[in-house]
């Protein structure tokens, strides 16, 4: 079954350098009426990177409790030592979840037989489904899309998370995709466009805010009314990029709490808040 929709990769709350429970079930209560497909914790966007072990842990049994099995959760289990990887996977794997989402190993470029093998490796670890992350300018290397098609033939690697930046790629790819396969897009400016090619949907964080939008552009081209989707994202072309002025997460947190649904707008560092100017521009969309 392919996964198809919006997924929301949901932020992680802090306040007064915890993380702030009290928010996550705000959020987890409000996006799960919204018609998103599934959450997906403990990614970029969660700060995952800044998490404790205890963290990671807590946080999956916060989101699944909260969630009460309405829709499904994939967490982020990523990283660039492939042992270790399938180490905290295995801690993942104790908890009701439907999937992981792996980002490429990052910092110490495999080739694209190292990234084969790296994936391969956590596919064979276990039965959970895996959603695979291209994200290039985030990790230093690209997954090319023979090597996309390779692994995809793998039954558990089940989608791609396509943030490979590179437009061309992308729409190779879309045109000529892996059987049974989702291709969900992470670049958010690029939903229209991969939905009208063929693509499943997307993993988009900027879809914290304004998510009946997105909802909407996915359900219209889904109707093959491709022309009132368009005028649905012209609504969202413009708003995007703000979100992304400054490192992610920190716009959309900024949004969040001005909207009541984040008690405060804290992250850790080496992140910073949302500057006072991107907060100016970011009122007019609130």
């Amino acid at each position: 079954m392919q996964l198809t929709g919006v997924w929301l990769p949901i932020v992680t709350p802090f306040k007064d350098e915890k993380i702030d429970y009290k928010s996550y079930k705000r959020l987890i209560d409000h996006y799960s009426t919204k018609g998103i497909s599934g959450f997906i914790p403990l990614g970029t966007t969660g700060e995952v990177p800044v998490l404790n072990d205890y963290e990671f842990q807590e946080m999956i049994e916060k989101t699944l409790d909260y969630n009460e099995k309405k829709l499904p959760v994939y967490v982020g289990v990523g990283g660039n030592y492939t042992a270790k990887v399938i180490e905290k996977l295995k801690i993942a794997e104790k908890y009701d979840i439907q999937g992981i989402l792996s980002v490429c190993p990052y910092y110490n470029k495999p080739n694209q037989e190292g990234i084969y093998s790296h994936f391969n490796s956590i596919a064979q670890s276990t039965d959970l489904n895996i959603i695979i992350y291209n994200i290039p300018y985030r990790t230093g290397v690209n997954i090319q899309n023979d090597t996309i098609h390779r692994l995809a033939e793998i039954k558990n690697i089940v989608g791609l998370k396509d943030a490979c930046g590179d437009i061309k790629q992308t729409m190779a790819l879309l045109m000529d995709p892996p059987k049974d396969f989702s291709i969900l897009t992470g670049e958010d400016i690029f939903f229209y466009l991969t939905l009208t090619l063929g693509g499943q949907g997307g993993i988009l964080a900027s879809s914290h805010l304004k998510t009946e939008l997105f909802i909407d552009v996915y359900n219209k081209v889904k109707e093959n009314n491709t022309k009132a989707a368009l005028e649905t994202w012209k609504q969202l072309y413009d708003f995007i990029p703000l979100l992304f002025k400054e490192p992610n997460p920190a716009p959309i947190k900024y949004c969040l709490k001005k909207l009541g649904l984040l008690d405060s707008a804290e992250l850790r560092l080496p992140l910073m808040e949302a500057s006072k100017e991107l907060g100016e521009k970011l009122d007019r969309i609130i």
